[in-house]
């Protein structure tokens, strides 16, 4: 690869440019003082999901099984990831930005996902499932916790195998697919999609797996080619799913 496709230890220089206008949008826009943690926004973002539905609930006098299961699904998931964040910090999230970063990360990215619940309740999107609807919500429930426990079972052998032996994972959960952390998220929020039916948070997911998820996962890949065993290691994994 040449100057142009990569910037410097093999990272390609797409995601690197994708990366610091992320990186600036959400840590650093409008300058000024820090008064708060990344993770102080997703996580009031996260936590009010569960009041935020009921509320929507509430407003639209929408009491449907949809909007139950909807509620359920999103809201329980918001207050996992809270748990999870307690328990296993990711070092991450824990930089402090700048008060227009953090308004510009729930405008941005963060309250789309509100929108998505807002969609179902609010009777904007009138889902016609492919299958009945009882079937339709099993499936949705089932990918929304099997992706929760992939996701939080990801992170926590990343957290604790990380402080006794740092260097590459290759085992556990990360054995046949090398990102199933961001896997099991994007089962979650695929299952959020499924449910609402609508053609928005088709596009919201797009842009944030496309321009946040594939960078984040193109330049962890890019920092494993120091380690001895990468090669051979990326040889016999997917980078989602086993096999791809």
């Amino acid at each position: 690869m040449d100057a142009k496709t990569t910037a410097g230890n093999g990272r390609p220089a797409w995601a690197v440019r994708m990366r610091r206008t992320t990186d600036y949008l959400v840590h650093d826009f409008g300058g000024g003082p820090r008064p708060w943690k990344f993770a102080w926004v997703i996580n009031f973002q996260k936590c009010g999901t569960f009041f935020f539905l009921g509320l929507l609930m509430w407003l639209y006098g929408n009491f449907s099984m949809a909007a139950w299961v909807y509620l359920a699904m999103q809201g329980s998931y918001g207050l996992a990831w809270f748990i999870k964040d307690m328990a296993l910090p990711d070092p991450g999230w824990q930089v402090r930005i700048t008060v227009g970063g953090g308004i510009l990360a729930f405008v941005g990215v963060l309250g789309w996902y509100w929108v998505f619940g807002w969609l179902l309740i609010s009777g904007v999107s009138q889902p016609d499932y492919p299958l009945p609807d009882g079937a339709w919500f099993a499936l949705c429930i089932s990918l929304c916790m099997l992706g929760t426990v992939i996701m939080v079972a990801a992170d926590a052998q990343k957290f604790y195998t990380l402080r006794v032996r740092p260097g590459l994972i290759t085992d556990g959960m990360f054995r046949y697919v090398r990102h199933p952390n961001y896997l099991g998220e994007m089962m979650v929020y695929g299952s959020f999609a499924l449910m609402v039916w609508h053609w928005l948070p088709v596009l919201v997911l797009t842009w944030v797996w496309l321009g946040i998820f594939v960078v984040n996962m193109a330049l962890k890949e890019a920092s494993m080619l120091r380690y001895p065993e990468w090669a051979d290691y990326r040889q016999r994994t997917g980078w989602l799913l086993p096999g791809l």
